[in-house]
């Protein structure tokens, strides 16, 4: 099953209670795909998810509603928002309608119905859980997973650059370029040519990008590109279907992937090709930061023939930005950061 579309973002407090001795503790309950997920307050940890299917109400109407996957097993959730229990209640008359009618055809609807559901969970279900993990998980966990995989990049290309004179320009940089906070980008020495998006908000830059070129709207426009393929596909789904279903539910239960997960993504992203860039998107971008594209366009590709849309549709073709990308002295700076 698949939660309802109006109740996607679904969140609200609840009461939980692990088990009969246990003391009840306030939580965070989300309407996930196919789950409640319960998240610690306020780290937003994920402590644990109930399948919808499975959750019965053990109190009806009484208020505030009690839920339980198993009434004895004594693990609960006490909820008193309306809405949250309105959803519940909706799934479970969805499930109710769609529950097969016994008849003359009941064995090959139930074997229809088997192999349906086994289908699901061979196929469905795995992809599904990975990409509502993906959406729940809070920006730190994003963070460390990103610092993690970074980690396994390094092995093949070194640790990032990071001589002083050019830290600063780097940071200006970023802050200009990258939305949402945190993360940041990183210039790494060797195996990198043009530029990767990690989870957490980073975008991680080969050295070439700064030393092969005379202006900052090269590495600018390689950056800008990476948050577009980010926005477009989560670079943290992508990471997850790598590291496989058990890290995904590992992460679910205890807010953290397993060790190891990510061994070996490094070189699965230096390797893969860059998945296209849709122009108007990318133009936007570049408006939005006050960079001229043409100095990208003509980098990725020396003719112009293959990005003459971009170099057409250059926002500051005619006239500058209004603010420059960084100085020159900053530029040079920039350009030293990996020790000569």
């Amino acid at each position: 099953m698949t939660a309802l579309t109006e109740y996607q973002r679904l969140e609200c407090p609840g009461l939980w209670r692990e088990g009969a001795d246990s003391q009840r503790r306030e939580v965070i309950v989300a309407f996930g795909d196919a789950s409640l997920i319960f998240r610690e307050t306020p780290s937003e940890r994920a402590l644990t998810h109930w399948s919808l299917p499975a959750v019965v109400r053990v109190n009806p109407g009484v208020m505030p509603a009690v839920y339980s996957p198993d009434p004895a097993s004594g693990e609960e959730i006490e909820i008193d928002d309306e809405t949250m229990i309105a959803a519940i209640s909706k799934v479970h008359a969805i499930i109710a309608r769609r529950r097969p009618r016994p008849g003359r055809l009941r064995g090959a609807l139930l074997l229809a119905v088997a192999g349906a559901l086994a289908a699901a969970v061979l196929f469905w279900l795995p992809g599904a859980l990975i990409a509502h993990t993906a959406k729940v998980l809070p920006s730190a966990t994003r963070a460390a997973i990103g610092r993690a995989i970074l980690a396994d990049v390094e092995r093949l290309t070194g640790r990032p650059c990071a001589a002083p004179d050019g830290t600063a320009a780097l940071a200006q940089l970023s802050d200009r370029l990258l939305k949402g906070g945190g993360g940041g980008i990183v210039i790494l020495p060797e195996a990198l040519k043009g530029a990767i998006h990690l989870p957490g908000n980073f975008v991680a830059v080969g050295r070439p990008l700064i030393e092969d070129h005379d202006t900052p709207e090269v590495i600018a426009g390689y950056v800008l590109a990476e948050t577009v393929r980010a926005a477009a596909h989560d670079p943290l789904e992508d990471a997850l279907r790598y590291a496989g279903l058990r890290a995904a539910v590992h992460l679910l239960t205890t807010g953290s992937p397993p060790d190891g997960a990510f061994a070996g993504y490094g070189q699965r992203l230096l390797t893969a090709p860059p998945a296209p860039v849709p122009t108007d998107a990318l133009i936007r971008r570049f408006e939005e930061t006050g960079v001229g594209a043409s100095a990208y366009a003509y980098a990725v590709d020396k003719t112009g023939e293959t990005t003459l849309g971009l170099i057409e549709a250059d926002p500051f073709a005619k006239e500058p930005p209004p603010a420059p990308l960084m100085s020159d002295a900053d530029w040079v700076t920039l350009q030293g950061i990996c020790g000569g």
